[in-house]
């Protein structure tokens, strides 16, 4: 469960971003004045009324009266931080996955006032809020860190715009998480579903266009013999040597042996010391063959690419010859 420390870790992962966030029922509104906390801490805050957010009447200067019955649960919102020029700081939707920030609702809000925290601490369920705080009491009460010169340059406050979903108990957001966790995972998997047969369609009409014909593995490689070798096959754990030429399906050459002095690389079969295609393409060759291997992303790099050179969810073409087998 988030504890108050890894919320502030939180926090701090202040990147820019373009995009934005808001309660857009709120941002149509003409803005209101900000009421004030006896701690400099400035909102507004709005409940959804009739289908519409309305304004929530004033809060006493010291803050929400009713805090004190959600301390120890667990907030659940949508975050946004925004610089005093109006710049997108962080966005939680965005950086998060779409899944909400879990908050504890704890007594630090006593000791942090002028905070985000303090600020979180007045939103109810279902509401929505704008805060506006000062900017050297929020570095140092909530970051733990100076007030970074481009945010310095922009004014004096930071602006928090917050959509309280849900206030629970540990239990139950740990619960909500575990789904949300779940859900999440299945998603993943219907998109890398998609992905693989898409890529399916492309390596094989790339097959087609170049004139030949390509088997396929259980694990989605596709891949020509255009030379038998008269060597074994290569078991798992025996050193291979291999020369290659790696290049994406546009023709871009990423990685030759011949950039090595046309040297082979070596390496022990199924360790996991190269790609998840290379393990399983080159245990399909007798010593001496050669062969075209297209991998799927999902046996290369997969969404993360490498470098300059691959692109995320690029299919990989190597040209191989396994010299040797030991």
């Amino acid at each position: 469960m988030l504890t108050s420390a890894r919320f502030r870790s939180f926090l701090g992962l202040l990147s820019a971003s373009i995009s934005l966030y808001c309660c857009p029922a709120v941002a149509q509104q003409s803005p209101a004045a900000f009421n004030r906390l006896s701690s400099g801490l400035e909102y507004r805050i709005y409940h959804r009324e009739n289908g519409r957010y309305v304004p929530r009447p004033a809060l006493p200067p010291a803050g929400d009266a009713g805090y004190s019955a959600r301390i120890g649960q667990i907030l659940s919102a949508h975050l946004q931080f925004r610089t005093a020029s109006d710049s997108v700081l962080m966005h939680s939707r965005r950086q998060n996955n779409n899944q909400p920030v879990r908050i504890p609702l704890d007594t630090i809000r006593s000791t942090q006032r002028g905070s985000v925290e303090e600020a979180l601490s007045l939103l109810q369920p279902g509401d929505s809020g704008v805060f506006r705080l000062n900017l050297d009491t929020v570095f140092v009460k909530s970051f733990r860190q100076p007030v970074p010169p481009f945010m310095r340059k922009a004014g004096n406050t930071l602006t928090v715009l917050a959509k309280a979903l849900k206030v629970q108990t540990q239990a139950e957001a740990m619960q909500d998480f575990q789904q949300e966790k779940v859900q999440a995972q299945a998603e993943a998997k219907k998109k890398d579903a998609a992905r693989t047969a898409q890529e399916d369609v492309r390596m094989l009409a790339y097959f087609k266009q170049n004139k030949l014909t390509s088997l396929k593995t259980a694990k989605g490689l596709r891949y020509v013999i255009t030379k038998v070798g008269t060597g074994p096959k290569p078991k798992p754990g025996q050193l291979v040597s291999v020369l290659y030429t790696g290049m994406l399906l546009n023709g871009t050459v990423f990685d030759a042996s011949s950039r090595n002095g046309n040297k082979p690389i070596t390496f022990a079969l199924g360790q996991g010391q190269v790609i998840p295609g290379w393990d399983e393409g080159i245990a399909l060759l007798p010593k001496g063959s050669k062969a075209v291997l297209l991998i799927p992303s999902a046996l290369a790099y997969g969404s993360r690419g490498a470098g300059a050179d691959i692109p995320p969810n690029s299919i990989l073409r190597f040209n191989v010859e396994l010299v040797d087998v030991k």
